[in-house]
């Protein structure tokens, strides 16, 4: 997926890089490359305050998720060609010196199994480890998301690969001024095949999401594994297909702005950053369910930890406190229960995010009928992207 942060304010949610700490050369470091945007910088500098002892923090973000997975790539990749040289084995009293250039990096879900698979990333804890305290703080749903196998696959029995420290969904996005003169908003899936809106939606340019939310419509799983079985889907998706005016997974944002698009469907993370800047944009998460995506911070493979630092920063990710300013202050959902109320939560954004007010209500019974994109059998995997490439010819 290349879910990105669209239009990032210049405030202290725009983390430029902060450093913490005098620096000097044997002074303790914790270095943590994370997703522009996603972490505040007055979280950072109340974490190290709160340590017990000097340490030099190195907080560097990243554009993009997909930037993140690829510099783990490199990474490995620099190990191996390390390795590969045999004749320092025998170097005597060598100390093996670690490729991997932060302690800690964020990491989506849905590259989850990837990373695991290609080596990039090693366990944070077996599941019955206790060297995250606040592991118990997080409902059951997101335990299983990052418990998995070695190739990846969600396992009960397996290690814990991530700490997931917020979360958003897939919603629909459209244009007030265009829609009132239909007489309606849109409420769920179902409305994208409306008669009124031929030609003027947006789609992620992703086969995951597309299908996906034509099986949510069908009253299908996201992750259903045998497309050929369910009935009328290549029927539904070519309707669809009919209103749709353009795909992208980038600039979806910008032709609702300017009303040459009236719905469109995108990630929250790039829908919050522009609801409150104009208004005649709304946003809903569907009634029926949608997709849910996680930012997880995962621990590069190569790197010796003693499991202090950054697993204290984990922790206070996870504390009440943090996790609320964390939701509140990057406009995103939090893995762990918070004090958050309506009030806290800016207007316009109170449709797509989630507080303690709405939790025993509507958002509550949308997350528990939302979807993780997991991960798909390969043979699968060529059946969404080769039926999403034909309703598009």
């Amino acid at each position: 997926m290349d879910r990105r942060s669209f239009l990032l304010s210049t405030s202290t949610l725009a983390l430029s890089q902060l450093l913490f700490g005098c620096g000097g050369n044997n002074q303790t470091q914790l270095k943590v490359q994370l997703l522009k945007g996603s972490i505040p910088g007055q979280v950072v500098n109340q974490f190290h305050k709160g340590l017990q002892q000097e340490v030099e923090l190195k907080f560097a973000p990243v554009e993009q998720i997909q930037g993140l997975f690829q510099q783990l790539q490199n990474w490995q990749q620099k190990a191996k060609a390390t390795d590969e040289q045999g004749w320092r084995r025998f170097i005597p009293f060598r100390q093996d010196q670690k490729t991997a250039d932060a302690d800690l990096v964020t990491l989506g879900d849905y590259w989850l199994k990837a990373a695991i698979e290609q080596k990039l990333i090693q366990p944070l804890q077996e599941v019955q480890g206790n060297q995250l305290k606040q592991w118990s703080a997080l409902d059951e749903r997101w335990k299983q998301l990052v418990t998995r196998n070695d190739q990846g696959n969600l396992d009960t029995q397996g290690k814990v690969w991530g700490a997931p420290y917020r979360w958003g969904s897939t919603v629909i996005v459209y244009n007030r001024d265009k829609l009132q003169k239909l007489g309606w908003t849109p409420k769920d899936w179902s409305d994208l095949w409306r008669e009124g809106v031929r030609q003027q939606i947006s789609l992620l340019n992703q086969p995951r999401e597309v299908i996906g939310l034509v099986l949510k419509k069908l009253g299908k799983s996201y992750n259903t594994e045998n497309l050929d079985q369910v009935p009328d889907l290549e029927k539904e998706l070519q309707a669809l297909n009919q209103q749709v005016k353009f795909y992208s997974s980038n600039n979806y944002l910008e032709p609702l702005i300017m009303g040459d698009t009236w719905l469109g469907v995108g990630w929250s993370s790039d829908v919050v950053q522009v609801l409150g800047r104009y208004p005649q944009l709304g946003a809903v998460i569907p009634q029926s369910g949608t997709a849910i995506w996680a930012d997880l911070w995962v621990r590069p493979a190569g790197i010796t930890t003693k499991g202090t630092f950054s697993d204290q920063w984990i922790d206070f990710c996870w504390q009440p406190s943090t996790a609320k300013q964390i939701s509140v202050l990057t406009k995103s959902n939090s893995p762990i229960s918070t004090n958050i109320v309506a009030s806290d939560i800016q207007e316009a954004l109170r449709s797509i995010l989630q507080s303690d007010v709405y939790d025993g209500l509507r958002l509550r019974s949308v997350f528990d009928k939302s979807e993780f994109l997991l991960p798909l059998p390969p043979s699968t995997i060529k059946q969404y992207e080769s039926l999403f490439a034909k309703i598009k010819i």
